[in-house]
């Protein structure tokens, strides 16, 4: 890692072959800011050592949170988002001035300057979208960014069944939408599968960042980042019977913390791991034992973070039973943020 850079939203997926892939989004100065790019980082070794990132896509405005998986036949699947929103924060930028995600200098609003005007604005604004990369080769060669109809922090998984299924909200779009859409050909072409209905009392687009997996019954399990009044910043869940086709209402789970990522460990209980964005600011993660009917009491990955500019765990599981997290975190004092990572075990 670069530690004099900004690092954000990142995902790991275990390979089959056992290797590790992180995908976040690096070469940035902070949390928003035109400087974005999608990296990625291989471990060999479980996660005790990591190669130097490469990057996988660059375009001219803010490539943002990044999500990886390996499909049934071994594909590498990378998702990724693109922003405009630096462009609110340039505008009322002055030498001096700040806000909780940057402070101002000449320099630095003159190389901000730079960055947006090396295309126009409608050059700008054709680049926003929601971003496929695929690798056939394992990473070797990677396809030109393809759009697809969602997207998650996270991004797709793969099913039972051979289709990769993918959760999420359809952003840049006349008509914003939350559900799912799937391919029937390793990733290279998805459509709109369906629509995750809309709690009374709830604006669906107070719905974000969803992640999905597939219970060992077969039932889909989706979880949603919440900002509606009724538990607002907690996890919704909703779930599916028939291979996403048809999903039940959101509703609350009793977990407060945000945006969950989930996961099918090798005993077939669900884990899902999320930032707790309040004292004590880290990252927590819970069980099912019943294919998500019910969760677990909280465990504690990490308690030790400065403030709320962190979260974004994904987990993968090791061979030997354990667990390897991996989030980012602004570290105290600065306005960088570092990918961080714990290996840990659930108690018996």
């Amino acid at each position: 890692m670069r530690p004099h850079l900004y690092h954000g939203w990142p995902t790991v997926a275990r390979r089959k072959n056992g290797e590790l892939l992180t995908v976040c989004s690096g070469g940035r100065e902070a949390h928003v800011c035109p400087f974005g790019w999608v990296e990625m980082m291989r471990s060999k070794d479980g996660g005790a050592t990591w190669a130097w990132p490469q990057v996988l896509m660059d375009t001219a405005i803010d490539d943002r949170d990044a999500g990886v998986c390996e499909t049934a036949q071994g594909s590498l699947l990378v998702t990724t988002f693109t922003s405009l929103a630096y462009i609110d924060y340039l505008k009322e930028a002055k030498p001096g001035a700040g806000n909780r995600f940057i402070d101002w200098t000449a320099e630095r609003i003159a190389t901000w300057k730079a960055a947006n005007e090396r295309t126009s604005a409608a050059e700008r604004e054709s680049m926003l979208g929601t971003w496929m990369l695929r690798s056939a080769d394992g990473g070797v060669s990677w396809s030109a960014p393809y759009r697809v109809p969602v997207n998650s922090p996270h991004g797709p998984i793969p099913l039972s069944d051979g289709r990769v299924i993918y959760a999420g909200k359809r952003l840049w779009d006349e008509k914003r939408r939350i559900g799912v859409a799937d391919s029937r050909d390793d990733g290279q072409t998805w459509r709109w599968l369906a629509e995750i209905p809309t709690r009374d009392g709830d604006d669906f687009t107070n719905y974000h960042e969803l992640h999905i997996t597939e219970a060992s019954n077969g039932r889909l399990i989706a979880h949603i980042r919440n900002h509606n009044k009724a538990n607002e910043r907690e996890t919704l869940q909703s779930e599916s019977s028939d291979g996403g086709r048809t999903w039940s209402i959101p509703h609350a789970i009793g977990v407060w913390g945000l945006p969950s990522h989930l996961v099918k460990l090798k005993d077939g209980r669900l884990l899902m791991s999320y930032g707790y964005r309040r004292a004590p600011f880290g990252n927590q993660a819970r069980i099912s034992e019943d294919n998500g009917a019910t969760w677990s009491q909280p465990m504690v990955v990490s308690d030790d973070g400065d403030a709320g500019d962190l979260g974004y765990p994904s987990t993968v599981q090791l061979d030997d039973g354990s667990l390897v997290t991996i989030w980012y975190e602004r570290l105290k004092g600065t306005q960088h943020a570092v990918l961080r990572q714990a290996n840990w075990r659930i108690k018996s």
